[in-house]
């Protein structure tokens, strides 16, 4: 999404809007009003990027903090329906005219934030990116917890930006079965789980990430991202292992979310594989 939206860096904002919507309302930080009032004639400087929220910078040193959640899009082209816009900023001095906020299910948000509160209400409350951690820090936050491996590297606060999908994926290249508590991890463990990380979140993002078979997930330009021709385990439930050609992807359900793995290649212990690109 980030590198989606890059285009708009060095235009100005004419107009916020929140665009009429029968369904249920995200939330917006500070009301519509406030909001275009404070970014009306600012300056877009950069686009960041913090776990999973895009992070727009103007000139001014406010920050609008976009948390897409489950099926926000962050968009420069028209959306999938009008129905779901819950954000618009009309925007001059560019190529594009406008950046978009569109929701199905309006679980996203969007707040407006100051330099100061973007410390305190996202980076104080965020674990460090999923992109520049280390096993050693993966290990001091998570060797006594008795949590499974695949629920925990889902809480933001131990580490930014791994989604349920991906963390799936981390697991299997690392070998490791996503039932092991995270307090049975050995150090060789801690570190295959690193190097998947990094591996399969520049993997996913080079491919512009996945769009399953709802479709929900569109890149800025309303298309489909490419990472899901390239899942291990993903979605793939019942069909053959593609690593160890024995096993047949199994699905569980871990805190409310789908998991899928293969009991063959990962076993509890998971001692025995090196990463490896398939």
């Amino acid at each position: 999404m980030r590198r989606g939206v890059l285009p708009v860096v060095g235009s100005l904002i004419t107009q916020a809007q929140r665009p009429e919507c029968r369904l249920r309302p995200i939330l917006l930080e500070p009301s519509i009003r406030t909001f275009d009032r404070r970014v009306r004639g600012q300056e877009i400087t950069d686009i960041g990027r913090r776990g999973k929220r895009v992070m727009i910078h103007l000139g001014n040193q406010d920050v609008i903090v976009i948390e897409p959640r489950m099926t926000g899009l962050v968009l420069l082209a028209d959306p999938p329906g009008p129905e779901h816009l819950r954000l618009r900023l009309t925007l001059t001095g560019g190529q594009n005219e406008q950046l978009l906020f569109w929701d199905r299910r309006g679980l996203g948000t969007v707040r407006l934030l100051s330099a100061d509160e973007v410390q305190v209400k996202v980076d104080d409350k965020l674990g460090p990116d999923a992109l520049l951690v280390t096993h050693t820090e993966l290990k001091e936050k998570l060797k006594t917890s008795r949590r499974e491996i695949k629920v925990a590297l889902l809480d933001q606060s131990v580490v930014a930006g791994i989604g349920n999908l991906y963390a799936a994926e981390i697991l299997f290249l690392s070998g490791i079965d996503p039932r092991t508590n995270c307090d049975c991890l050995t150090g060789p463990q801690w570190k295959r789980i690193q190097t998947a990380t990094h591996a399969v979140l520049q993997e996913a993002i080079e491919h512009e990430g996945s769009t399953l078979s709802d479709g929900t997930y569109r890149n800025a330009l309303n298309g489909e991202g490419g990472y899901q021709n390239y899942h291990r385990v993903y979605d793939r439930v019942d069909q053959l292992c593609i690593r160890c050609k024995k096993g047949r992807i199994r699905r569980i359900v871990q805190a409310q979310r789908s998991t899928f793995f293969c009991p063959k290649c990962q076993q509890r212990r998971g001692l025995h594989h090196t990463i490896r690109t398939i």
